[in-house]
């Protein structure tokens, strides 16, 4: 009779367990599949030599964050240090105060939590060439 108990009192944790492990699940795979569309619409970048900021005039003066991504992310093609500079809609340029290192070919979050159609440039440490993709 003890062994029965024992035996239905280890089938009930088990069943317990793998039920916190399905109910788990659903939001780790939520993110992933939110990451995956997020870079899945990434675009690619070439950063001149000589040069701090991405986009720069005459190409471009700004980008603009999509629907795709909460936040800006880049994945660079060598290390650099790198930094988002705003522009409001008011006017002016507000930079972030200090540089994210992008390693290369990983993605790095550079920017959170930031608006759909929000203007912005990179600004990276270096002037040397960089090249890379952009998910906003």
């Amino acid at each position: 009779m003890f062994v029965r108990t024992r035996i239905a009192a280890a089938a009930a944790s088990t069943v317990i367990a793998a039920g916190c492990l399905v109910a788990t699940a659903g939001p780790a795979g939520a993110a992933e599949q939110g990451a995956s569309s997020c870079y899945g619409d990434a675009s690619s970048y070439t950063k001149a030599s000589g040069q701090h900021l991405y986009p720069n005039y005459p190409t471009l003066n700004y980008l603009l964050t999509t629907t795709s991504c909460a936040d800006i992310n880049i994945k660079t093609g060598t290390d650099r240090y790198v930094k988002v500079c705003f522009h409001p809609q008011s006017g002016g340029t507000e930079c972030q105060s200090g540089y994210k290192l992008a390693k290369a070919g990983s993605w790095t979050v550079v920017a959170t939590n930031v608006k759909d159609r929000t203007r912005y440039q990179f600004y990276f440490r270096s002037d040397a060439k960089s090249t890379g993709h952009i998910a906003d």
